[in-house]
Parts: structure tokens; C-alpha cells; sequence
């Protein structure tokens, strides 16, 4: 099954730059992205891999939560020095909405740091 929805998909600006690419509140998520060649300075990069991976990988679960539907996709991210981390991506359809909207991406053992 493919996020439904997905041409609706969106990434909100401030989940990359304030939080995944930025160096004082991701947690080391920064770090990650930045051994890729993710960079805070680009954050459209980041936005396109991961709604390219929406697009190309299938969703490996999903559950109903107290804010809407959780939609889970694992799978190689597109990196700008080509390289492909196993990376999980959460992304949610609030409760009312139909969009997709992407909530936090991570590592996963097995990738390729």
C-alpha cells in the first residue's frame, strides 16, 4: 500500500530547518543527515528525498492514533553524495484532514553510514 493521498503529500519547512538539519533540536538526526550531504542550508533537498521515497516505497504500517492515521515507510533515502541510508519516515493524516503530512524521519540499524 502507498501513503494515501500521496500527491497531497507536504513536508512542513520547519521540520526540516528547526528540527532534522538543525544542530541544536534534532537529537544528532542533524549529524546523520549531514554525513549524507543534507545540509540546513538546502533544506529542499532533504523535502524532495523524502517525499521521493513516499512516492517509491510502500508503507509497512499504519495506525489509528488519538491525532489522526500514522502511516510508517522504511526504506533507502536518496542521498546528495548518492549514497542510500536506511531510513524510517513517519508521516500522519490528522483527524478531518486528507493530507499527508510528514512528522519525523530516522536512521535505522542496517544503514549505510
Amino acid at each position: 500500500m502507498k501513503l494515501p493521498n500521496l500527491d497531497q503529500a507536504y513536508v512542513p519547512p520547519e521540520k526540516l530547518t528547526d528540527y532534522l538539519l538543525s544542530e541544536e533540536n534534532s537529537s544528532g538526526k542533524s549529524g546523520f543527515f549531514a554525513a549524507f550531504g543534507f545540509s540546513i542550508m538546502q533544506p529542499d533537498r532533504l523535502r524532495e528525498a523524502l517525499l521521493l521515497r513516499a512516492r517509491t516505497h510502500e508503507v509497512i504500517k499504519f495506525s489509528e492514533t488519538a491525532h489522526g492515521i500514522k502511516f510508517i515507510i522504511d526504506g533507502e533515502l536518496q542521498a546528495p553524495d548518492r549514497r542510500t541510508p536506511y531510513v524510517r519516515s513517519i508521516w500522519i493524516i490528522d483527524i478531518g484532514k486528507t493530507k499527508p503530512r510528514f512528522v519525523t524521519a530516522y536512521p535505522l540499524k542496517g544503514g549505510k553510514l
